[in-house]
């Protein structure tokens, strides 16, 4: 009794110790939860109470070592990190290819707001998606030296650049684009850092709603500069479908391209589908990562059947390029002849991945995927409906005057 009683005192006297070391620094330890995290790694040479005393006795300051200070510069990187700059860089250039496509003008401010909003609000859905899956993140590899994993900056800083990034980002596509941009821009940050994070460790469904989030950049281009996503009562879906499947009258082409709603359609699906083998392919190469950190993945779950998908989309791909997108007025039609031999070298790929397998040829699928999307957007960009590349580069005037020059005149008197 008398022993068991002089422990229980000596282990308060030593929790009240240590309260009190604690308490004088109070201050320095709440800047540094916010700002840095000079607090928070223990030493390796410091060994880790046992027992009973490991919860009622904290370590000493001595046993923490100090990590660099947040300095303008390295807070930027951090917050680059945090947002997955590469990333975000790809959903901002998406939503540009919306605009780009657009027939309708834009203006810079509109242009300029667009982007950085775009840019916020992925920032935001990363660095919410970060602050969730930090312990998981620890146990790959591949995700091992993210800011909130080696504690480069706290949790409370993270989520009020979260917050911050969450609100600016829709805040200014409302107030300077069109509240529908604003909507699309929010439901991204919930779809990616809500449902989609949610469900990573329940259901191998995570991929399908990953696609959905990665579709709506090109909405927010195109919406950006006023297009339509939906058909109305003015002009229904029959006005846009070809003579053959439909005997309504069609429309002016620059009228059409405006409110129809095949165009932004045709983008979402060339996004959509996209994911899929450049996801698929990454998930099975990095697939033992995803089994130790618990995700629910369909390349952990069914190897086989995740080839399968890759190549079901690939093959979607090639359609969406050889009908949908012509189609949809985007493009003129010489677009699907350009566009086959892209499509074609994926597709091979992808069959290989599926007949095959192995990393060898996942790796070679999700190679052909980094290219793949900027080739089909320049592809798209360069067969552009209506465009007039010669004209837009002021060498059409000049032609004409050439011509006229060269041509004999004929006397007729």
């Amino acid at each position: 009794m008398l022993v068991n009683s002089f422990a229980r005192c000596s282990t308060r006297c030593s929790a009240r110790c240590s309260v009190r070391r604690l308490s004088t620094v109070s201050n320095s330890l709440f800047t540094s939860f916010f700002f840095h995290n000079s607090q928070w790694l223990p030493s390796k040479s410091y060994p880790s109470p046992r027992g009973s005393f490991q919860a009622q006795v904290p370590p000493p300051l001595s046993a923490f070592r100090k990590v660099e200070v947040l300095t303008p510069r390295r807070l930027l990187k951090v917050y680059a990190q945090l947002s997955k700059s590469r990333l975000t860089v790809l959903v901002v250039l998406t939503a540009m290819s919306g605009v780009a496509l657009s027939p309708l003008p834009t203006t810079i401010p509109i242009l300029l707001s667009t982007a950085v909003g775009t840019a916020l609000c992925s920032a935001s859905a990363n660095t919410l998606n970060q602050i969730q899956e930090v312990p998981f993140d620890a146990q790959m590899a591949r995700t091992r030296s993210r800011p909130l994993v080696r504690r480069a900056i706290s949790p409370l800083h993270a989520a009020g650049f979260a917050l911050a990034t969450g609100i600016a980002g829709p805040g200014l596509l409302l107030t300077m684009v069109n509240p529908t941009v604003a909507a699309l821009g929010a439901a991204n940050i919930a779809l990616y850092a809500g449902l989609y994070t949610w469900m990573k460790r329940r259901s191998i469904y995570n991929t399908w709603v990953g696609s959905v989030v990665g579709a709506l950049p090109p909405l927010m281009g195109w919406t950006a500069c006023g297009g339509k996503l939906f058909p109305s009562a003015s002009y229904p879906i029959e006005y846009f479908l070809p003579p053959i499947l439909s005997s309504t009258p069609q429309l002016p082409i620059n009228v059409a391209l405006v409110d129809n709603p095949l165009a932004p359609l045709a983008l979402s699906i060339l996004l959509f589908s996209w994911q899929f083998p450049h996801f698929n392919s990454l998930s099975y190469i990095v697939r033992e990562s995803y089994a130790q950190a618990g995700y629910h993945m369909l390349s952990v779950l069914s190897p086989a059947k995740n080839a399968l998908v890759s190549l079901r989309h690939t093959l979607l791909l090639t359609a969406t390029c050889s009908v949908l997108i012509p189609l949809s007025g985007l493009t003129t039609w010489t677009f699907a002849l350009v566009s086959f031999i892209p499509n074609a070298i994926c597709v091979r790929a992808a069959w290989r991945f599926w007949r095959r397998g192995g990393e060898k040829e996942a790796k070679v699928v999700w190679h052909h995927s980094l290219w793949y999307l900027p080739v089909m957007l320049g592809l798209m960009m360069l067969h552009k409906q209506g465009m007039d590349w010669l004209k837009w580069l002021g060498l059409h005037s000049q032609k004409e005057e050439s011509t006229e020059t060269k041509s004999p005149s004929v006397d007729l008197s």
